[in-house]
């Protein structure tokens, strides 16, 4: 298996890479970024010797098509993106890197010469606001009604996949995870729980920016669930809910002060609720892919603090972003 990662740099994007690699796979990384920084934060030096990096943009469709085409590319992983903060500001832009880039890499992949399977992030942000929809568990038969133009580009991104398999048999399956937790999520609208988590490890004060209900997902089960996808041999085009565990933000602090005491009281939350839905039924995706992993937030939470104090311990970190 020769796989591509666009975004590789991002946090998704260290996990899987680190995760293909414990299964053996060849993993061309491609990114803006040079330096594997959050990579770096989890894997080892020999593990990282083992990526082949190159640099360039998600919009530059002639050096995504010659990587696929010219390197024996078999599997991509599509996780170059913008955030719902960056394309709000700049509708234009987000549009050009989220949507015309995933259009990039399908048709890098029908025009390979080979076949190609594609896995890609999509985003519960495809879901508009809670009190938009019946209260119960959503599933993919669910109507979308995206209110961030993040959502929207994802929602088309769906669509162009679904017509990418009609009109040239690309097989793929796009993950709509909800927020992402674990050490490298240092970026978007919903990063504050890792930050919070940094903060119990530095034993200082922080703030959670949001307020509500989140489904917290660790991180490195987000990965196991893509690269599964990945060596599956689903046909079609498939877009799944990814589901963890829906906790309040005063309730995700009590966890982390429960789980580290020492931090009682430093932590707070205020702002606005993220304007998604937040219960997702997740059967689709593990009738599919069987085995789906899924850590129990505690466990996660915990894992995730006890990395980022190792890291402190090591010099690696020393402030919460």
């Amino acid at each position: 298996m020769r796989v591509l990662i666009t975004g590789a740099q991002g946090c998704i994007g260290a996990w899987v890479t680190k995760e293909l690699l414990e299964r053996g796979a060849d993993v061309i990384a491609y990114d803006l970024e040079p330096d594997p920084v959050r990579l770096a934060l989890i894997a080892s030096p020999d593990q990282i010797r083992k990526v082949r990096f190159e640099i360039g943009a998600i919009q530059d469709t002639h050096r995504v098509k010659a990587l696929v085409r010219d390197n024996g590319v078999t599997h991509i992983v599509h996780l170059a993106a913008v955030l719902i903060p960056y394309c709000q500001a700049n509708p234009v832009e987000g549009a050009k890197i989220n949507v015309l880039g995933t259009l990039h890499v399908f048709e890098a992949a029908r025009d390979a010469g080979r076949t190609v399977r594609v896995v890609y992030a999509s985003s519960a942000a495809v879901w508009g606001p809670g009190d938009a929809y019946p209260d119960r568990p959503l599933t993919e038969r669910d109507p979308l009604q995206p209110s961030t133009f993040y959502g929207i580009y994802k929602q088309s991104n769906e669509s162009c996949a679904a017509v990418f398999h009609q009109s040239a048999g690309i097989s793929s399956v796009g993950l709509r995870p909800w927020t992402v937790y674990g050490v490298g999520r240092d970026r978007g609208l919903t990063a504050d729980p890792t930050f919070a988590l940094r903060a119990a490890a530095l034993r200082m004060p922080y703030q959670i920016r949001l307020t509500g209900p989140m489904d917290l997902q660790y991180v490195e089960d987000v990965a196991a669930a893509f690269v599964r996808c990945l060596e599956s041999n689903v046909e079609g085009a498939h877009v799944c809910n990814l589901a963890g565990e829906i906790v309040e933000m005063d309730a995700l602090i009590a966890a982390i002060e429960s789980i580290r005491p020492e931090v009682r009281g430093q932590l707070t939350c205020a702002g606005p609720r993220v304007p998604v839905a937040v219960q997702m039924d997740d059967g689709l995706l593990q009738t599919l892919v069987p085995g789906i992993r899924r850590t129990p937030l505690e466990s996660g939470l915990r894992a995730t603090i006890e990395r980022f104090e190792d890291l402190v311990r090591a010099g690696r970190i020393s402030g919460i972003q």
